[in-house]
């Protein structure tokens, strides 16, 4: 969550068509220059006999489900390549997304030559790149989180153009390729989570006449939409029926620096905010630390946050974050790695896989998805999920002064 635009937002920031027509001129001049391949089409089954089908529900913490998917690995052909975006606006992709990955494909018995996953480090020309090396490689299949849908689009249209099946990792490209599919968790059902956690949070501080400030994610970013889209639902009746004051909606970002200006600017603007939006930890991170600068008690201004990380973990212990999405990406992982395998192997992903579709308003066409199932954590079931799945480790999330905080939450 997260993103900055390919050659619109290399360093400084900065919008224009143009830019992204150069992009996708240099991507598709690629294609041009290489030579091309005939796209494989999928079949139901191998000609080793049935194939095998596994469900969206089906993978847990140990990998276990992944083994069924090895007749895949020994049968597809070529390599997969992973783009992910950047190690700034989350800690997710080098803490788990990677990993995850990595032991997805190896507990399917993918050999470690047949993947490469990379990271962008928010450069979006740098994932042109990768995805060129990983093309020239043989790829027969991307699996792309991109940091804008201007230059994911761009790569996908290169890489299709060379026969090259297209996966969407956590976010939809918007205008992305025809075919493709989409593996990420219900993110409606995220800012659902995230809107009924403030409100919940609301309620539980006694915060009195409720001001409330919603902070976006990037708008770039088809997954801050479809967040704003689910915590907005949960929140408009509250503004409604004047139980809360709309105290504004600013121009969303991923980046944590930019969030706290932004907060910033809007709490001496408008000091009556009392409450507060925010879209995932990292930003809501940024936001606590210039409440703390203001002296702001503990549970009186609620936040909130999504990605369960380490430093979001911690605010909701310290009682400065109300709650946050734990999202396993040990589920996405596996998942977008058993559609990547059925892929490389030309075979059409299984339909109890695929469980449902993501509407694309660029392309004005729905994308088969894979959509799994975020959960609201709270120090109420911090015990039995995030540390209980090992997402976090104890010792450093129960530092010194929080000991006495993760003993009442039943951390041990």
């Amino acid at each position: 969550m997260r993103r900055k635009e390919m050659f619109k937002h290399m360093k400084v920031p900065a919008r224009g068509a143009g830019t992204t027509f150069i992009a996708a001129l240099a991507v598709t001049a690629l294609a041009a220059c290489s030579s091309p391949s005939t796209p494989s089409t999928p079949s139901t089954a191998s000609s080793g006999g049935a194939v095998p089908q596994i469900s969206a529900d089906a993978f847990t913490a140990d990998f276990s489900a992944m083994k069924q998917l090895t007749s895949l690995a020994s049968q597809g052909k070529g390599l997969i390549g992973v783009l992910l975006p950047d190690t700034t606006t989350s800690a997710r992709y080098v803490t788990f997304d990677a990993p995850y990955l990595k032991k997805a494909f190896e507990a399917a018995g993918l050999d470690a030559s047949k993947f490469k996953i990379d990271n962008a480090q928010g450069s979006a020309s740098t994932m042109q790149t990768q995805a060129e090396a990983d093309i020239t490689a043989g790829a027969s299949v991307l699996l792309v989180d991109a940091l804008d849908s201007g230059s994911g689009a761009a790569i996908e249209a290169a890489a299709t153009a060379r026969g090259v099946k297209v996966i969407d990792y956590d976010r939809l490209v918007k205008g992305g390729a025809k075919d493709r599919t989409y593996v990420s968790f219900d993110n409606v059902k995220v800012g659902q989570l995230i809107g009924q956690g403030e409100v919940t949070c609301i309620g539980d501080w006694k915060v009195t006449k409720p001001n409330v400030l919603i902070m976006d994610g990037d708008p770039t970013d088809n997954n801050a939409k479809l967040f704003a889209q689910g915590y907005n639902a949960v929140l408009k009746p509250h503004f409604d029926s004047n139980e809360y004051v709309n105290a504004g909606e600013p121009a969303g970002t991923w980046t944590p620096s930019v969030a706290q200006t932004t907060f910033a600017q809007q709490y001496t603007a408008h000091p009556d905010i009392n409450a507060v939006v925010t879209p995932n930890d990292d930003n809501a991170n940024a936001v606590i630390a210039y409440l703390q600068s203001k002296q702001v008690p503990a549970k009186t201004f609620p936040t909130t946050g999504q990605d369960a990380s380490l430093s979001g973990l911690q605010n909701i212990l310290k009682g400065y974050q109300c709650g946050t999405v734990y999202k396993p990406i040990y589920f996405e992982a596996q998942a977008a790695a058993a559609a990547a395998l059925y892929l490389r192997a030309s075979m059409s992903i299984p339909s109890t896989l695929l469980n449902g579709k993501t509407t694309d308003d660029t392309a004005k066409s729905d994308v088969a998805s894979v959509l799994l199932t975020p959960l609201w954590v709270t120090t109420k079931n911090m015990a039995d999920t995030v540390v209980k799945d090992g997402a976090v480790s104890v010792p450093a999330l129960c530092i010194t002064q929080l000991k006495d905080a993760c003993t009442a939450a039943g951390i041990q």
